[in-house]
């Protein structure tokens, strides 16, 4: 049995249309959606609606911690461009979600990422794609667990949710061979983005249920550049499967 594994898609289709490739199912762990890349600010949907220089200058505020003025300035974009931002944001997210959930093999198993909108996976999913969040599937005698989004951050990403409502999902799981999450444990090694050069945020819930379960691996995205990108807490393997976006390859895993 063969799952190819990733996250941080943003965007690739071109890679995700073979990301299948040799394995029975692959398995996606978020951020379908490209609002912003950071390596080349000419993408996304941010640069689509407000051009080049702007998506420069709002990565410059981002990077240097001062989230105030990054949401000023964003608000006010939105007023010179005269367009409901929940409207706008919404219509290019959909024209990449028709593009990246058309190139899904059958069968992929996916969770959430912190820039997605749950609410639009149902009306893009095709039957094939199986989408998980706080729930179980088993695929070749492994059980394999999901838990989708983030926490609550400066950046205000679409789906961040409370620490309680992330432990709540984490704990419906149960015990599993294999813990899916798009976000990585509380760990200063996994969490730390060296090429942003700031700690993303992880989650003590599963940290605490690596601890507490003992499953076979953690796996994980989120950070993209991460001090580490792989780990062991116990008996369980962490790995960051990677920023998919820029590499387009996935991370596999035989048993």
């Amino acid at each position: 049995m063969r799952v190819n594994v990733i996250s941080d898609v943003h965007g690739n289709a071109r890679g995700l249309a073979t990301a299948g490739d040799g394995a029975d199912a692959l398995l996606c762990l978020g951020d379908l959606v490209l609002f912003l890349d950071y390596a080349d600010h000419s993408r996304g949907i941010f640069p689509d609606l407000f051009g080049v220089e702007n998506a420069d200058r709002i990565v410059a505020l981002r990077t240097a911690r001062r989230f105030d003025e990054a949401r000023e300035f964003g608000r006010e974009l939105w007023a010179g461009l005269g367009l409901d931002p929940r409207t706008a944001i919404e219509q290019g997210v959909r024209r990449q979600y028709a593009e990246l959930f058309a190139a899904f093999p059958a069968p992929t198993y996916a969770t959430y990422g912190n820039v997605d909108i749950p609410g639009l996976w149902r009306e893009y999913a095709r039957p094939g794609t199986t989408v998980l969040d706080g729930e179980r599937v088993e695929l070749g005698g492994r059980v394999f667990g999901f838990v989708g989004g983030g926490l609550r951050t400066p950046m205000s990403t679409p789906y961040e949710i409370s620490d309680e409502e992330y432990a709540a999902k984490v704990e419906a799981l149960g015990e599993v061979d294999v813990l899916c999450s798009h976000i990585p444990p509380d760990v200063p090694e996994l969490t730390y983005d060296t090429v942003a050069r700031r700690f993303e945020r992880g989650s003590t819930a599963l940290l605490d249920a690596i601890r507490r379960t003992k499953p076979r691996f953690s796996l994980f995205g989120h950070v993209h550049q991460p001090l580490a990108r792989r780990m062991r807490i116990g008996a369980t393997e962490c790995v960051n499967v990677g920023h998919f976006a820029s590499t387009g390859r996935p991370w596999a895993m035989e048993w």
